[in-house]
């Protein structure tokens, strides 16, 4: 039986064109490498499963101009060192990396030194590093790597040419997921897609295990939107559109069952008051076509969303926005965490009202006093 590889090895760019979402890193490695232009030491950081290892293996084998025949094409290369820091974070370590340096490659006009997580050399080793970083020999390239800058000592910074990786953008994701279900033979939802991506938060790498894991749950070789919100424990958006449908009706006893039926399904009341605050954030996103672009849902949702944003007035949104962050910032000190939601959907359930009653200035009760007085 033919082992399974992982989608994030298989898929793993061999060229800078395949690398996700860095375009402004990848073009300036590219030209840094054609003009001759590379610095002794390069620094890359950023979030997890950007590309931050990636680019450094491809750009390693491009300056010698080896091709790749498979993701695991530089391990294998003698002019590719790679260190993991982690691991190998102590005086000796580096020692021995500097002794490697000495000697110039047998093929090819560079050698090239991958560490990764840098951030967790020691202080000394970091010392002992200093001098051959700044002046290497002419044929020794260092790139390093990490997800913490702030911990590299800045003696270290101020050698380095540094690269700042973003976090991969959800249309980015969605599309690249969108090409490699297409390679596998998988019969992916659009929406389900979104999910994963949302999901990743940012990261290539942590997208691909979640689809990884999505297409072993199900078992037709088919991804839908269903079998992603069961399998990665996310509270389906028709929730959150029925509760907005409470809210404007002000019918309180349908919020709180329904609160009731999203615990006994086992999601956590913090996560759903994260979820609501999110979905008050898409309503209000709405009443301006400008800020449309900063919506982050499936497109065939946004005209739901465009609906119920028309439905629920500004102030109501801002307003229920307010309370949710209040009750944000207090549920971890809440004794009564159940409580303590509940009566912010009460709250909720009755704001259009006193929204009304702040307008009118109290005429209602006067007119009440009056009719009482007669």
């Amino acid at each position: 039986m033919e082992s399974f590889v992982v989608s994030a090895r298989k898929y793993r760019p061999l060229g800078f064109d395949e690398v996700v979402g860095q375009g402004h890193i990848t073009t300036t490695l590219k030209n840094a490498i054609d003009n001759d232009h590379l610095a002794q030491a390069l620094l890359f950081c950023g979030p997890r499963g950007v590309g931050k290892t990636t680019c450094a293996r491809i750009m390693a084998r491009m300056v010698n101009g080896f091709e790749a025949e498979n993701g695991d094409a530089a391990a294998s290369n003698f002019n590719i060192y790679e260190l993991d820091a982690a691991s190998n974070n102590s005086v000796d370590d580096i020692r021995n990396l500097i002794d490697q340096v000495r000697y110039p490659p047998q093929q090819g006009k560079y050698k090239v030194y991958i560490i990764d997580e840098v951030h967790m050399l020691s202080t000394a080793a970091f010392n002992a590093f200093l001098k051959t970083l700044e002046e290497p020999p002419s044929y020794a390239i260092f790139i390093l790597a990490t997800t913490e800058k702030h911990k590299v000592i800045p003696t270290i910074l101020s050698r380095c040419q540094i690269y700042d990786f973003n976090r991969i953008e959800i249309n980015d994701m969605v599309e690249q997921l969108q090409k490699i279900a297409k390679n596998e033979g998988v019969d992916a939802e659009p929406e389900a897609l979104h999910l994963i991506a949302q999901k990743a938060d940012g990261a290539m790498r942590d997208a691909l295990s979640i689809f990884d894991l999505i297409v072993t749950f199900s078992s037709d070789n088919k991804v839908t939107y269903q079998n992603a919100i069961q399998n990665l424990h996310i509270l389906d958006y028709d929730y959150y559109f029925k509760l907005g449908d409470f809210f404007k009706e002000e019918d309180m006893s349908g919020a709180l069952l329904m609160f009731d039926e999203i615990l006994r399904q086992g999601f956590d009341g913090h996560n759903f008051l994260i979820g609501l605050q999110e979905h008050f954030r898409n309503l209000l996103v709405c009443k301006n076509p400008e800020t449309l672009k900063l919506m982050e849902v499936p497109e065939n949702l946004k005209d739901k969303y465009q609906e119920q944003s028309n439905a629920l007035g500004t102030s109501f949104l801002l307003t229920g926005l307010n309370l949710m962050n209040q009750v944000d910032l207090n549920y971890k000190q809440s004794k009564n965490q159940r409580l303590h939601v509940e009566l912010c959907l009460m709250k909720l359930s009755q704001l259009n009202r006193a929204i009304q009653l702040g307008r009118t200035g109290g005429s209602s009760s006067d007119g009440a006093k009056k009719k009482v007085a007669v």
